[in-house]
């Protein structure tokens, strides 16, 4: 393993909420750079730690980088080293099962839920096992979908760390053709052992999934296997405005998208950018500050 440091200060919500904001909105952020922001407690939720992880000390010039984040002044920020261990594995063992409509995520150490849809999501090297409140209101949303109707015949899950939302996706519709895509070359793998370990099957047929790893819609194998009739993609919200033409060209008329990694105070922003190439709000869904947003693509452009 490689050594791992921790910048982090205890701040209040708003402040931690606008240094994320400004976290994606500063285009030279290092990618190798991972912000969290979260509540200290669940009965302290105004109490908040920010938090920024790399793989070394950090330098007087990178922690001017850090505090740059805070328009109002920083805070007092502690940085330690980590032990030598994977901090991202070790962040997601012992949490708690999630349930999120018809679904159940859990890691190998829970039981399995009879009554509902059981996914099975190790600790790993990529994130999003279901403990975000994005990735647990996708899948409220995706649940919601089918219920009200909703048929896809082919569907992708861009931005898809493990795997799960596509999986979920499969559930909801046994016979359509699933893509799975991400930036990061360490997802192949991952989402590759989870498709062993919950029985998805691989392939380019109905019913099987295809992973390629891809800079948003960049790679020609996602625009040949398009236009999709659902669309997910759980990002954050300035890719998601920047990426929204390559997406919108993506989706079949009267496709459906959902949209998710956006807080509630970005929604604005990311819905005027879909508005703009023809897509009407359907549902949307607030989970803690987040918002998951369905929306439809016009039939007449």
């Amino acid at each position: 393993m490689t050594d791992a440091w921790k910048i982090y200060a205890e701040v209040s919500k708003p402040v931690a909420r606008a240094a994320l904001v400004a976290h994606e909105d500063a285009l030279d952020w290092p990618a190798d750079w991972v912000v969290t922001g979260m509540e200290v407690a669940d009965h302290l939720p105004d109490e908040w730690t920010f938090e920024v992880y790399l793989d070394h000390q950090p330098s007087e010039e990178e922690m001017a980088r850090v505090a740059a984040l805070f328009e109002e002044g920083p805070p007092e920020f502690t940085v330690e080293k980590l032990p030598e261990t994977d901090w991202v594995t070790e962040s997601q063992k012992g949490v708690d099962p999630i349930r999120a409509g018809r679904f159940h995520v859990r890691t190998p150490d829970h039981q399995p839920d009879p009554e509902l849809v059981d996914f099975v999501i190790p600790a790993s090297q990529a994130f999003g096992t279901g403990q975000h409140e994005t990735t647990a209101g996708c899948l409220a949303m995706l649940d919601l979908m089918k219920r009200e109707g909703v048929v896809s015949r082919n569907h992708i899950d861009v931005g898809t760390g493990t795997g799960l939302l596509a999986f979920a996706a499969m559930e909801l519709w046994p016979h359509a053709r699933a893509t799975a895509s991400d930036i990061d070359p360490v997802c192949a793998g991952v989402v590759r052992d989870n498709m062993v370990g919950n029985f998805v099957p691989e392939g380019d047929g109905p019913g099987e999934l295809t992973m390629v790893i891809a800079d948003g819609m960049e790679a020609p194998l996602l625009r040949l296997r398009g236009p999709y009739d659902l669309f997910i993609a759980n990002i954050l919200a300035g890719p998601l405005v920047e990426l929204a033409p390559s997406f919108a060209q993506a989706i079949a008329p009267g496709g459906n998208l959902l949209l998710a990694g956006l807080l509630e105070t970005q929604e604005p922003r990311v819905r005027r950018a879909y508005r703009a190439l023809g897509f009407r709000l359907s549902r949307r869904l607030i989970n803690g500050d987040w918002s998951i947003l369905w929306l439809r693509k016009s039939r007449v452009r």
